[in-house]
């Protein structure tokens, strides 16, 4: 038999095998409903009852909606730094140690902060005074005051106040004098390093994901936390200090590990949707959060200086909004992002 017979038989063999297949009873009659209960598909994890199956379904179906919620509290919190700066002239309440000024310390003072805050602020009504007590080893109750006091003879004076209200000599507490110049400028060089700072994480985390729009999200999740730690410290009233800075520096590194967890995620996962694969590093990423919260919690509880305690706040506050920032905003532009990606190459297909 010739090859051109041989294509002709196979081919009227195929054809006579569609036509029994189509006369058999199963496909000219539909299957009955009973014996269609094995096809019905499984229940969804978001069809199950309960506020965990809520906020699950909440979170994989209305996620854009929860956008709402943190670009309202970056609204606010700019709002915020705008009215501090219409008002104060600065971003911030700076401390004498970045606007220049006095800070006096008493190792023994026989008056609570506040009592003394206040008889320094009605003394001296035109100066910004803050008082904070210290408590030494052996028990005893110092005091810190820092004054915005520039003039010599307004120093010259508060000396004396302080000496005559304490029962002191000059030999019994401990005078820091800052000058303007020195401060400002020192405040100056602190911000241009959290500018460098924040621009060096930037670059790294455009370098790492080489995709413009995960690396954006990455920043603007970073930026946010800033900005509405720097609102909630101006809302507290805390005067920002040398170490306060420093508290704002380790938060560009902090508030972007956890940013960097969920796109790495997302991004290189090799099976599973976008939503599973922010569930699971929500999973580990919350972890981290949460241990660094208890650690951060104990330090401000624990340490007895002023200092340290500034910067665990500062911290503390940071983390917080983080959170929000990373599970929320992170992860819903992120999601939002890569299905429009994938839309644009459906489209691009069909084309």
């Amino acid at each position: 038999m010739s090859k051109k017979k041989l294509r002709r038989e196979m081919a009227r063999l195929r054809a006579l095998g569609l036509q029994k297949t189509s006369s058999t009873p199963e496909a000219t009659h539909p299957e009955p409903e009973a014996m269609k209960v094995q096809h019905m598909p499984k229940l969804e994890p978001s069809a199950k009852k309960g506020w965990k199956a809520w906020l699950m379904r909440l979170y994989e179906q209305d996620y854009k909606k929860l956008t709402y919620f943190t670009i309202i509290i970056l609204f606010l919190a700019i709002v915020q730094i705008g009215y501090q700066m219409a008002t104060t002239g600065d971003f911030i309440n700076k401390g004498v140690s970045l606007k220049g000024g006095i800070t006096v310390t008493i190792a023994n003072a026989a008056m609570s902060p506040q009592a003394a805050e206040e008889f320094f602020r009605d003394t001296f009504p035109q100066q910004d005074i803050a008082v904070r007590g210290i408590t030494s080893t052996g028990g005893a109750q110092g005091l810190i005051i820092d004054a915005d006091m520039l003039d010599p003879d307004k120093i010259a004076q508060f000396r004396t106040v302080v000496e005559e209200t304490f029962k002191v000599t000059s030999d019994d507490y401990n005078v820091e004098e800052i000058g303007s110049a020195l401060g400002s400028s020192f405040f100056k060089q602190v911000i241009l390093s959290l500018l460098v700072a924040f621009v060096l994480m930037a670059l790294m985390v455009i370098i790492w994901f080489r995709n413009f729009g995960p690396s954006m999200i990455v920043i603007l999740a970073a930026f946010c936390d800033l900005i509405e730690t720097v609102a909630v410290i101006n809302l507290l009233g805390i005067k920002v200090s040398t170490g306060g800075v420093a508290a704002l520096l380790m938060l560009v590194g902090y508030s972007v590990d956890t940013d960097i967890l969920l796109s790495t995620r997302v991004l290189k996962r090799k099976e599973g949707t976008v939503f599973n694969a922010t569930v699971d590093a929500f999973k580990t990423g919350m972890l981290m959060t949460l241990t660094s919260l208890a650690a951060v919690t104990v330090g401000y509880l624990v340490s007895s200086s002023d200092v340290l305690r500034q910067i665990m706040l500062i911290l503390l506050i940071g983390l917080f909004f983080d959170m929000f920032n990373t599970w929320i905003q992170n992860a819903a532009l992120l999601r939002w992002y890569l299905e429009h990606q994938e839309r644009k190459k459906a489209a691009r297909g069909g084309a």
